[in-house]
């Protein structure tokens, strides 16, 4: 009687877990928190595979060949590889091989804004299989300050997860037992990333002094420093602007935060990372002027990353100014959508390497919550959704338009964000002894936009009802086919949390660098005083 009692409470968990997804949505019914589980699979099935004739695709080459895993590992890329019989076969003919997308910003379970982001760490992650990503870096946020104790919540929240993700750290008040704490994280939990909100004044900006503070204890532990930048201060005041002004819609926030903001706290973290000689990840570059800031620093050697995001990418601000309040308000989001242009240009500047790799900034709240700021759009909760069309949309934008090469989607999908949080070769490459984290992706296939079929919980989506070219038809995380025929075959509490070691390669040199700027300082001068 127990056992049927279990079943039915486990059962009953799953049915209200899947509330809000479309029905189209194929999730398993099988048990919660068994990493053993297969779903879909007999426990007794192969853990061996190989993909045949695909053209296997990394950021350096690409070459036609099998691609043969064992246990969750490559361990052979080369042609015509021979098997045994008890080989799970896919055939890759006339399609691309390539790593599984790396999502380098994602906000799943967030608490923020007096709500929390519809998506946890079970519908995100199935969300991401079913677009071809296997791995996502989260932000985890303290309670009260505390680092120890927000990595506590995080790891709670996702023991429901169902596939690879990270942790980055937010850092949003500053004393020494934050400092003791970041190395905590450093060497104890494998986060090797801080994140400072130079916005969101009242709750979580932090000021210039604790930012230099934050700097330099990263550089200490070989941590990446990451900013979400834009000026908080002026922020409050082009919000206090716009209500004095009647505008509260929608359109209200990106008046409120215009480019110059951004561009401004851009200079200004890029200044104070080359202060303290530590490279600097600026997250979410929305515009043309925190863009020119970045090219303007790495021209000058200074280790600076951009990460543009896919709605930055490939939509404009129009939707904010849309009558319907539920589709204007999708669409809000920090820094904002910008208008028509800025995206053609952060196109460009992916294209050339002045940003790096693209991420989506996943934080979705449905259209109840962002109605919210019905009558006030300072109470709209920011964000969007992307974490399922990032791979679709970067490969359609700048694949299919002929900006970048196929070997270059690879690239800043997957294998530059591996190398920046230092996980690469394991992840973002298809090599022998690399984790089996692997799509296969159909050139000549299409994909559809839609709200009533993502897998995302909430309702709205706002790149509903684009279309185009390149469509993923099988993800493989770990060895193990989880999205194939458009069917998810995924089990709550499979996910893995991957550990990311501190002193990636963006840390070569900075101990010289130190040394060549204390040599040129030509003091303490040794003085004499002349007696007149």
């Amino acid at each position: 009687m127990a056992h049927f009692l279990t079943y039915l409470l486990l059962s009953f968990l799953i049915i209200y877990d899947s509330l809000g997804l479309s029905q189209s949505n194929q999730f398993c019914d099988a048990g919660v928190g068994y990493p053993e589980s297969t779903c879909g699979f007999s426990s007794s099935s192969s853990s061996k595979l190989l993909i045949k004739g695909g053209t296997v695709l990394n950021a350096h080459q690409q070459e036609v060949a099998d691609v043969y895993v064992e246990d969750g590992i490559i361990v052979a890329v080369k042609p015509n590889i021979k098997v045994d019989e008890d080989v799970t076969l896919l055939d890759a003919t006339g399609k691309y091989v390539m790593p599984g997308g790396i999502d380098p910003h994602t906000h799943l379970a967030m608490e923020f804004m007096g709500t929390e982001t519809i998506d946890d760490f079970f519908s995100g992650q199935a969300a991401a299989l079913a677009g071809g990503t296997t791995k996502h870096i989260d932000f985890v946020i303290p309670v009260n300050g505390s680092l120890v104790t927000g990595f506590e919540a995080y790891k709670k929240k996702a023991k429901k997860s169902c596939m690879n993700y990270g942790f980055h750290m937010a850092i949003t008040k500053w004393d020494e037992s934050v400092s003791r704490e970041m190395e905590i994280m450093v060497k104890e939990k494998g986060i090797n990333s801080f994140k400072f909100f130079m916005a969101y004044k009242g709750s979580l900006m932090i000021s210039d002094e604790l930012l230099l503070q934050g700097l330099e204890r990263c550089k200490s532990l070989g941590a990446l420093a990451m900013v979400h930048a834009e000026n908080g201060d002026a922020v409050f005041e082009g919000q206090k602007r716009m209500i004095d002004l009647g505008i509260t819609g929608p359109e209200g926030h990106a008046l409120s935060r215009p480019p110059v903001l951004e561009g401004e706290a851009t200079a200004r973290a890029i200044r104070l990372a080359k202060f303290v000689n530590t490279p600097l990840y600026v997250v979410h570059v929305m515009s043309i002027d925190a863009m020119e800031e970045i090219a303007r620093a790495r021209k000058s050697g200074q280790k600076v990353i951009g990460e543009p995001v896919v709605s930055g990418l490939v939509l404009n601000d129009s939707g904010l100014w849309d009558p319907d309040f539920v589709t204007a308000a999708k669409y809000v989001m920090s820094p904002p959508i910008r208008e028509s242009g800025h995206d053609k240009a952060l196109q460009a500047a992916l294209s050339t390497g002045v940003l790096q790799l693209v991420g989506t900034d996943h934080c979705t709240f449905n259209s109840t919550q962002k109605a919210f700021g019905i009558d006030d759009f300072r109470k709209i909760p920011n964000g969007v959704n992307g974490i399922e069309e990032r791979m679709h949309l970067v490969w359609d934008t700048m694949v299919e338009s002929g900006q970048i090469s196929v070997t270059d989607f690879v690239r800043i999908t997957s294998t530059e964000c591996a190398r920046i949080f230092n996980i690469y070769p394991r992840k973002g490459a298809i090599l022998v002894g690399s984790d089996a984290d692997i799509i296969i992706f159909n050139p000549n296939s299409s994909f559809e936009i839609s709200a009533s079929m993502h897998h995302s919980r909430t309702d709205t989506n706002v790149y509903d009802g684009r279309k185009g070219k390149g469509k993923v038809e099988v993800t493989i995380v770990g060895g193990r086919v989880v999205w194939q025929d458009n069917e998810l075959k995924v089990v709550p509490g499979s996910g893995k949390y991957i550990e990311m070691p501190p002193f990636s390669y963006l840390f070569n040199g900075i101990d010289k660098a130190d040394a060549k700027y204390l040599s040129s300082l030509q003091a303490p001068v040794k003085r004499y005083f002349t007696a007149s």
